[in-house]
């Protein structure tokens, strides 16, 4: 008999980790399509490392700043990031990234925690606040973000939630999709 929490477990490992990837795609993509987040992400020095990861040793992301305001992901980071946000557990970043507590809740709640400077990390939850109000459908991003931004018009939002999903995709497509196939299949074996 197959344990019911064992693949519970997992498939909030498997959850986690894929909202982890396309976060920090998105990130990345959001700093080329939107004007506020590429002035957000400014504010960083060029060469600034930011990560995100789920603790102990969960899902993560590293991206870098570079020039004009943008992002890039690095991968296999072995260093020291600039700043850190860290879930203290797979639980707590299943709450956020399945929209049940937005970031800032989470901060608020002990959830998270920043590992550098307090200005970078509020820099920071302004950028994903953003990429998720822009990506999300409104109902959604609104349980996600502090405050949905009002000038935030249809249009707006749609065209570069379009452009944002589609460099997410595109990125995805060009580095991962030959990677990730095994280990879906892994995924896939483990829980029947």
């Amino acid at each position: 008999m197959v344990n019911k929490q064992k693949i519970l477990l997992e498939l909030q490992r498997a959850y986690v980790a894929l909202m982890m990837d396309v976060i920090g795609r998105g990130l990345v993509s959001t700093s080329f399509v939107d004007e506020e987040v590429r002035r957000e992400v400014s504010g960083f020095p060029v060469g600034f490392y930011l990560r995100m990861v789920v603790l102990p040793n969960g899902a993560s992301f590293t991206a870098k700043v570079i020039a004009g305001g943008h992002l890039e992901l690095v991968k296999d980071f072995a260093g020291k990031a600039d700043l850190t946000v860290k879930f203290k557990h797979l639980s707590h970043a299943f709450l956020v990234f399945s929209f049940q507590e937005g970031t800032a809740r989470a901060f608020a709640n002990d959830r998270m925690v920043a590992d550098g400077e307090v200005s970078h990390a509020i820099r920071l939850v302004r950028c994903l606040d953003k990429m998720e109000a822009l990506i999300l459908p409104k109902l959604v991003a609104q349980l996600a973000v502090k405050r949905y931004p009002t000038d935030l018009g249809l249009d707006e939002k749609l065209v570069k939630a379009v452009r944002i999903y589609s460099l997410i995709a595109k990125n995805f497509l060009n580095q991962d999709l030959p990677t990730i196939a095994p280990q879906v299949a892994k995924l896939i074996n483990k829980s029947a």
